[in-house]
């Protein structure tokens, strides 16, 4: 009688432990399934984009359990593919250039021939991005007029910042085929072929302060930031321009006394109108709600305001950021 009731213990026992694993089993795949992961696509890794990206995720991250997201950073070539990659679904939101923004909602430069990218949706705005330009010492480049024949990147095709070195360089009637020797490789390449002695100087569209930047004044070479003119011609022209400047006291190891002046534009985050509000709004309201510990996470970011992040944008607002704009009294 024991040896039968010791039997029908144990079988208990392991259909207990079984419907028990099962649950667990149940419950992980129940999370894998309700987790949605979303990608922000950013930018070189030495520029402000890839942390910005990250910053994103770190915030909204720490409330996945309750949104049901995970949030993910990818670095990419800039504001031209994470426009594209957003609108072909490859990504759910891009840092991409308020001036990029514009032209592709408005069917403008790589956009003209597809037409105006009606599915683009913006979300907010962040730090402004000064067009820098940085010149090795010895290259004899003292002044933009002195970038004539000089071997110059002017960025990568597919990020904004090329399309800013060329109408900086446009503004002074100097023409990138023909007038300068023009390099297009990424941005975090450029101070390592600066200090190389491969390039004479660099343009980068980017807040500050920035690692590349740092790195390319920390080297052997001695570097100088060089003043964009004709700013006000850019400005009057291009309605998503502004003046700026490069605060030199960010990099000792430049030979500069006081700030550059330049132009530039803002770093928006922008979503397709594919993506549902619900994934939108979290985003917008972690980042919103929690801006003093966001603002802390970079340095560009540190004369952020709530009121100025809805500035610069030229896409729609996505529906799940305008309704958590709307709660708080922002619109």
């Amino acid at each position: 009688m024991k040896t039968l009731l010791s039997a029908f213990i144990l079988l208990l026992s392991v259909s207990i432990l079984s419907c028990t694993q099962q649950d667990t089993d149940q419950n992980a795949s129940n999370l894998v399934q309700k987790t949605r992961f979303v990608t922000i696509g950013t930018g070189g890794i030495t520029g402000v984009y890839y942390p910005t990206g990250g910053a994103i995720a770190k915030i909204v991250n720490k409330k996945r359990d309750e949104y049901g997201l995970r949030c993910t950073v990818e670095s990419t070539g800039g504001s031209v593919f994470n426009v594209n990659a957003v609108l072909s679904g490859d990504l759910e939101f891009g840092v991409v250039q308020s001036d990029r923004q514009f032209q592709a909602i408005n069917g403008q430069k790589e956009w003209q021939d597809a037409g105006p990218q009606t599915n683009l949706r913006a979300v907010f705005s962040l730090h402004p991005e000064a067009v820098t330009l940085l010149a090795a010492v010895d290259s004899g480049i003292k002044t933009f007029e002195d970038l004539k024949g000089k071997k110059v990147n002017i960025g990568n095709p597919g990020s904004g910042q090329r399309e800013n070195s060329i109408d900086a360089l446009e503004a002074s009637g100097m023409d990138y085929t023909k007038d300068i020797i023009a390099e297009s490789v990424k941005a975090a390449e450029a101070p390592g072929l600066l200090q190389d002695n491969r390039l004479d100087a660099f343009f980068y569209t980017v807040g500050h302060p920035s690692g590349a930047f740092k790195e390319a004044t920390s080297g052997r070479r001695k570097t100088l930031f060089i003043a964009i003119p004709h700013t006000d011609e850019l400005i009057k022209k291009f309605p998503y321009y502004a003046k700026a400047f490069i605060p030199v006291s960010q990099y000792p190891g430049a030979e500069n006394t006081e700030d550059t002046l330049t132009f530039g534009v803002k770093a928006t985050l922008v979503t397709s109108a594919a993506v549902p509000d619900s994934v939108v709004y979290a985003i917008t309201k972690e980042v919103f709600e929690n801006i003093d510990e966001f603002k802390g996470l970079h340095p560009a970011f540190q004369d952020l305001t709530r009121e100025g992040m809805l500035e610069g944008l030229s896409a729609p607002i996505h529906p799940g950021a305008m309704k958590y704009y709307k709660e708080v009294g922002l619109k």
